[in-house]
């Protein structure tokens, strides 16, 4: 089993930054990729960004040149945001897919954090 503790989340003001962090535990063999979705209320939820874990990253259009990814370390990951937009306010929640000990593929989801962008 893995679970995602995630933090980071907050109100900030139309062009702050904020910091979101995904810290990965329990037994697993490797992380293959990590990402984020959002859900705005009324809405769908939405792949923000995507990366495998040594190779490339992807981001969604409205992501795209204000949205990083990277890896802090084997089990850590964040989100950088910055010039923040009001329609970035949503629920945001992190995820991997990893290798198991058994060699098996699987995906864990973190509880979520709100983020509020006002203006």
């Amino acid at each position: 089993q893995v679970q995602l503790a995630e933090s980071g989340g907050g109100l900030v003001q139309a062009g702050g930054s904020l910091r979101l962090s995904c810290v990965a535990s329990g037994s697993f063999r490797s992380i293959d990729s990590m990402g984020w979705y959002r859900q705005a209320p009324g809405k769908q939820r939405e792949l923000v960004a995507t990366k495998i874990r040594a190779g490339p990253a992807y981001y969604a259009d409205f992501a795209r040149g204000r949205f990083t990814i990277a890896v802090d370390d084997a089990k850590t990951y964040i989100l950088q945001m910055n010039s923040l937009l009001t329609e970035d306010t949503a629920d945001y929640y992190c995820y991997v897919d990893v290798t198991s000990t058994d060699d098996t593929r699987e995906k864990f989801w973190g509880q979520g954090t709100q983020v509020t962008v006002s203006s």
